[in-house]
């Protein structure tokens, strides 16, 4: 018994040894189910991700300055395809992890219809996006709004957020009435868990591939290779396709 115990011991420590932490950083649209998948993976690997969430242009300027992540999940598949272009990333690691959806959504109840007739009709003071320039959500808002010829008689009521967690707390808070977010953030099992919504029909913007990649100070890490295929686990997902985006 006292063998077993030993032996038992032993093994956990040699597993500890080995465990690791993993410097990511990540779109803030993928905020909910990245938190869940890191969760898990920590329990099945012992590796830890410690989580950085933000705009992906940011990010993008950060790692082009020495920021010590290890892993890149942009909201987008330029960004990553950049990097590995410019030396800081490997581009044999890059994989699309999700397809964003963009949708249009308020926390009030009735608010958005369903068509998103309510972009033309108005009667509301502001309407938030992310910084076109920095996040892809933002880009694709933009693009949504001119297919759609409303463009230019809603510009002067956006409220511009850094990205796109900051867009869904300005419609949260009620700062503006509705918002232009990733539907994975108000959605979970594939439910809209509050307020009303239109997922805006695909067509109506550019497809939002959401790349994954190893940047150079990941390169040849055991745990963040541990993470990239756990991210390609039919876990990890299972998890992804319940906050809504496509695979």
């Amino acid at each position: 018994m006292k063998k077993l115990a030993a032996l038992l011991a032993t093994l956990s420590l040699t597993a500890a040894a080995h465990a690791d932490e993993v410097q990511v950083a990540v779109a803030a649209n993928f905020t909910a189910p990245m938190k869940q998948i890191a969760a898990d993976f920590e329990k099945a690997t012992g590796h830890k991700a410690v989580l950085a969430f933000g705009a992906t242009g940011k990010f993008y300027a950060q790692i082009r300055n020495s920021a010590p992540f290890e892993i890149l999940l942009a909201a987008d598949d330029e960004t990553p395809t950049k990097l590995a272009k410019e030396g800081a990333a490997v581009a044999a690691s890059q994989f699309t992890y999700a397809k964003g959806k963009l949708v249009l959504w308020s926390a009030k109840e009735v608010i958005v219809d369903d068509k998103g007739d309510v972009l033309k009709k108005g009667g509301f003071d502001h309407i938030a996006l992310a910084n076109p320039k920095l996040a892809p959500y933002g880009a694709a808002a933009v693009e949504a709004m001119k297919a759609l010829g409303v463009y230019d008689s809603l510009s002067p009521k956006f409220v511009t957020a850094e990205n796109i967690g900051q867009t869904y707390q300005f419609v949260k808070s009620g700062n503006a009435l509705l918002g232009f977010v990733a539907l994975s953030q108000v959605t979970k099992d594939n439910r809209i868990t509050e307020g009303s919504a239109w997922v805006v029909p695909a067509n109506l913007y550019p497809p939002i591939r959401q790349n994954a990649i190893v940047l150079e100070k990941g390169k040849g890490k055991p745990a963040v290779e541990a993470l990239m295929k756990f991210l390609q686990g039919e876990a990890a997902k299972a998890i992804i396709r319940s906050y809504g985006y496509a695979l």
